[in-house]
């Protein structure tokens, strides 16, 4: 695994890109939508068929990992990937953004953050240097810097105050995480929605140098057009020959205005966690299969769709399974949910090496207000 870690475009069309990420672990083809692997599995799949949707690249979360089963016993037993049986790569998050939303007892201090877990109340530190060394024990190929995230809205003093930490800490995690070719650390911008700290913040981190930079602090209350505005400027202040990495994002339509605004690299829970609410994502918009109009529908959920839940399936059965409490129906939408937004991504890739962005863009809009269609 000597490789190193490169980033190359391939093509623009606007703001947008279309490239490759190649690391010892494989090629992550960008835009690219990283499936939510939060403790070591994407909920109600197995990875090969994770992979068997597309996916290049699962994300791995360093707060629910240290805490259960530990970072210190997965290292033992081979590291995350072997422990998974994904061999392909791995991005883990900070923890940060876990230690702001679920944990407990929190007190942040310049040294990190002391919480007490929401599992056990157990009590733990996190900082930037512990939060490199429980990364590099699950020997992730994409590690984050430890940053602060505050909730949206914000008052502006709140905010800077925060993403300056936040810098501070990047600087720290820059230096914990040391010289580990093959591996890669990506820095993270901070900034609320005011564009001043934006560019303060991405200044900072092009001062210290990654391999990456993701924009974080978005997708925390402040609502899409929000983000867009933030969007519109945010990658621009980013190095270009660096990938750029938008944190927690989102529904099919956040995705798409992401990767128009040069967005390079995305996750969300949003398509696994749907998959088990009854939730399924279509060409044509969302489809609540718990509804009782599906009852005796024969039609697949999406005519056009390759998955095995389209390809075997009615929107009968899988609104059987899900009023019955079924696994098989986490299982098959959680699949059909992955599978869409795999090849919505294929689509962006293949619409802006072909220079046909806005059309694929546009039409993408038309299927979506159209509605799902009622059966005859």
């Amino acid at each position: 695994m000597g490789a190193r870690f490169s980033y190359q475009v391939k093509a623009t069309d606007g703001m947008a890109r279309t490239g490759v990420i190649s690391t010892p672990r494989g090629e992550i083809r960008t835009p690219a939508f990283m499936p939510v692997g939060t403790a070591a599995t994407v909920k109600a799949m197995m990875p090969e068929s994770v992979r068997a949707t597309g996916a290049d690249i699962l994300l791995g979360n360093t707060y629910h990992l240290m805490l259960r089963p530990t970072a210190e016993r997965i290292a033992s037993l081979g590291g995350l990937h072997k422990f998974m049986n994904w061999e392909r790569p791995i991005l883990t998050d900070s923890g940060g953004f876990q230690v702001m939303s679920l944990a407990s007892l929190r007190k942040l201090t310049e040294e990190g953050v002391r919480f007490s877990s929401h599992i056990d109340g157990s009590k733990h530190m996190l900082s930037p240097e512990r939060s490199m060394e429980i990364q590099k024990l699950l020997g992730s190929d994409i590690v984050m810097c430890f940053d602060e995230c505050p909730a949206l809205p914000a008052d502006d003093a709140v905010v800077a105050a925060s993403m300056r930490m936040s810098m501070r800490w990047a600087q720290r995690s820059r230096d914990a995480f040391g010289d580990r070719p093959g591996h890669a650390l990506f820095g993270i911008m901070q900034g609320g929605v005011t564009k001043d700290l934006r560019e303060e913040s991405a200044v900072a981190l092009r001062g210290i140098g990654f391999d990456g930079y993701a924009v974080g602090g978005l997708a925390v209350g402040e609502g899409q057009e929000a983000m867009f505005s933030v969007l519109d400027y945010a990658p621009g202040f980013l190095p270009e020959d660096k990938p750029r990495y938008l944190m927690g994002v989102g529904k099919p339509d956040d995705i798409v205005g992401a990767v128009e605004r040069g967005i390079d690299m995305m996750d969300c829970v949003l398509p696994s966690r749907s998959g088990r609410t009854g939730q399924v994502w279509t060409r044509r918009g969302p489809v609540t299969i718990k509804n009782a109009r599906h009852q005796n529908d024969p039609r697949p959920v999406d005519e056009a769709c390759t998955c095995p839940a389209c390809r075997n399936y009615s929107r009968a059965y899988l609104h059987h399974v899900f009023k019955s409490d079924e696994i098989i129906a986490s299982m098959l939408m959680t699949w059909h949910n992955l599978h869409y937004y795999q090849e919505l991504m294929q689509g962006l890739r293949d619409a802006i090496a072909a220079g046909r962005l806005a059309a694929f863009v546009a039409e993408f809009h038309a299927q979506r207000a159209m509605g799902d269609i009622e059966p005859l």
